[in-house]
């Protein structure tokens, strides 16, 4: 019986370590791809960077190659340095002439001030989609304009006390239907409900951004897929 028991207690823990993915090796960026002047691998973790000798001339992003993914929990550590960043999911490659690394779609925003960690921004996508704090509700009225039914789920500036500056991060995204979480260090940030049936995506790419404009410096590692 012992036997037995041993044998079924493996299997489990084989399914368990099978139903997580670790999306980076924390020595190369195999299996992603990026403009190499902004993103590198740096004591164990990815980083990107903008710097006034190279600057980039819009947000450019190091996307994940292993496939577009619809219903996920995502979590990471980050710590940004200065400026403003974020993890791109279930996004899209813009449409026309650029180098290949422009990426539009929900965004998990991360930076360095006091205002948008935690947010759901659409990049290229329909702008500020939920703020910290909110549960929103994105619809289209009789006119096919977008409206946006909010519900406070905590307060902005307590939520933000959560994340630490200059330091590593857990980050957390969860996408289940049309419904978006954002967790930072163990707190809900923010929910989305994307009932926006005109422009509302199923799936799409994972993808790290630097942001166009002043000088930054963003880390990511621990990149784990469920």
């Amino acid at each position: 019986m012992k036997h037995f028991i041993t044998i079924f207690a493996l299997l489990g823990l084989a399914v368990s370590l099978l139903g997580e993915q670790q999306l980076f090796n924390g020595k190369t960026l195999e299996g992603w791809d990026g403009n190499p002047i902004h993103w590198s691998v740096e004591d164990g973790a990815i980083v990107g960077v903008n710097t006034k000798e190279k600057p980039t001339k819009g947000n450019t992003f190091l996307i994940w190659k292993g496939g577009n993914l619809s219903n996920f929990d995502l979590t990471l550590e980050c710590k940004i340095d200065s400026g403003n960043s974020g993890i791109q999911y279930r996004s899209f490659i813009k449409p026309g002439d650029h180098d290949g690394w422009r990426i539009g779609g929900y965004q998990a925003d991360f930076e360095s001030g006091d205002k948008y960690s935690g947010i759901c921004y659409g990049e290229a996508f329909r702008g500020i989609l939920c703020l910290r704090g909110d549960r929103t509700i994105l619809s289209r009225d009789e006119s096919g304009k977008l409206v946006k039914s909010v519900e406070k789920i905590g307060e902005t500036s307590k939520l933000g006390l959560a994340v630490k500056k200059s330091e590593w991060n857990t980050y957390r995204i969860v996408a289940d239907g049309f419904r978006f979480e954002h967790f930072i260090n163990g707190q809900k940030m923010c929910e989305l409900i994307d009932e926006d049936v005109q422009e509302r995506r199923t799936d799409g790419l994972l993808a790290l951004q630097v942001h166009a404009g002043p000088p930054m410096k963003v880390y990511f590692r621990n990149i784990i897929l469920h």
